[in-house]
């Protein structure tokens, strides 16, 4: 009728009341212990997913997910490239560039990264023209000499819309005077915000005739820019398209040239799981703690058990049982509440914010003023796995020392 029998007793166990409170008290702490554990895991995991995924967004969005470029820096056959690439379906677009370091100067000097690029076909590798906060990325025309600058960038040089900036290459000639440097003035014709620093105040962008013309490249560019599909097989488009060309090319993709970054991201995101995942911890020792009171609590249940016939394995199989009920009942709490959370945490900083009267993340401060979030069923799975096995692991010693009880001397008072 009860079968299995420890399954029964254990179920029955969890449903009776205790004869000493304070035990009741210690599961019921273990409980919500473990399902704050999991709730706490979840939300942080999911807010460390939404930032990760934000930034590779914002990054993304001014680099495209892989290049093919001469190996000396030169491409000749640039055209070609790209009809090439844009013939692949794997292939979302695809556009020339030429890239540079250079030193700018108006107000104040600094260097910056210098691109050409082609306004037209700029947006189909990149969101440079849905970043434009002054002008528009269009007002680059050939030899006009028109440059676009980031926004953090146009304010150390002190230059606005208008302004004049003159720029400095790593190219030089011989003159009557000696060797000078490349050099031409550039009119600045917009400004835009991509969101991370990296290119803000680094960045600066003009037509790629004007860059030609400046790097006396003639009709050659540095490579090819390639926007997929699928970004995460960018390695493999990028060099099947190099090896569809059949000449030697240097392959890049986005992985790669941003794999520092992405790799502390990702080890962050490793510890913070390690660090909160000794709150299970903290409650599962909790749940030994109460199941060892548990077994004290019923000696005298054990004995008869045992005299009864049942197995010292059968009485370990009543404590396990029991003791993963608990982590179960404490796992499922937690997995709701951690997807309730994460679902609408959006809301509790607002609330948290408009009741102390502070801003979290400021926007003028930070360049991610929210708190993104991004929810995957397949962490909640590992979460709730992991505190599986703790609470399986915390009812053990308590099981085994359940099932070394000896009936004679249990029952010698009772």
């Amino acid at each position: 009728m009860y079968q299995p029998l420890p399954l029964a007793i254990g179920l029955r166990y969890t449903r009776a009341k205790r004869r000493t409170q304070f035990i009741s008290f210690i599961s019921a702490v273990s409980m919500l212990g473990i399902a704050l554990g999991v709730t706490a895991l979840i939300t942080v995991i999911s807010v460390m997913n939404g930032f990760e995924q934000e930034l590779r967004a914002r990054i993304l969005g001014m680099v495209s997910h892989a290049t093919v470029s001469g190996v000396d820096g030169r491409l000749g056959q640039w055209a070609r490239a790209v009809d090439m690439a844009q013939a692949d379906p794997r292939v979302l677009g695809a556009a020339p560039y030429v890239e540079r370091e250079a030193m700018l100067q108006a107000g104040q000097t600094q260097g910056a990264l210098l691109r050409g690029v082609l306004p037209q076909a700029e947006p189909r590798v990149s969101e440079l023209d849905a970043k434009m906060v002054e002008g528009r990325l269009d007002d680059l025309r050939p030899g006009e000499f028109g440059i676009v600058l980031g926004r953090e960038l146009s304010l150390i040089l002190g230059a606005r819309v208008g302004d004049a900036v003159t720029v400095f290459v790593p190219e030089f000639r011989t003159t009557p005077v000696g060797v000078l440097p490349q050099m031409r003035r550039f009119t600045v014709v917009g400004v835009f915000e991509a969101g991370a620093q990296e290119y803000d105040a680094g960045l600066a962008v003009i037509h790629l005739s004007d860059a030609q013309k400046l790097l006396r490249l003639g009709d050659s560019v540095t490579g090819v820019r390639l926007q997929l599909a699928d970004m995460f097989q960018s390695w493999n488009v990028a060099r099947d398209l190099a090896d569809n060309m059949g000449e030697a090319f240097r392959v890049r993709d986005w992985t790669r040239d941003h794999a520092n970054f992405f790799r502390a991201i990702k080890t962050e995101k490793t510890v913070m799981f390690i660090i909160l995942s000794l709150i299970i911890a903290v409650a599962a020792f909790n749940l030994v703690s109460s199941l060892v009171m548990l077994v004290t609590d019923k000696q005298a249940d054990i004995a008869i058990l045992r005299t009864l016939g049942m197995t010292p394995g059968g009485v370990m199989g009543v404590f396990v049982v029991q003791g993963t009920l608990i982590g179960m009942i404490g796992i499922a709490l937690g997995v709701a509440g951690g997807i309730a959370l994460t679902r609408n945490l959006s809301h509790v900083v607002a609330g948290i914010e408009k009741l102390f009267g502070f801003e979290l993340m400021p926007a003028d401060i930070y360049y991610i003023s929210g708190v993104p979030t991004l929810l995957q069923y397949g962490d909640v799975g590992r979460i709730a796995l992991i505190a599986f096995v703790m609470c399986m692991l915390a009812t053990l010693y308590p099981a085994w020392r359940a099932a070394r009880t000896d009936p004679a001397a249990a029952l010698r008072y009772e």
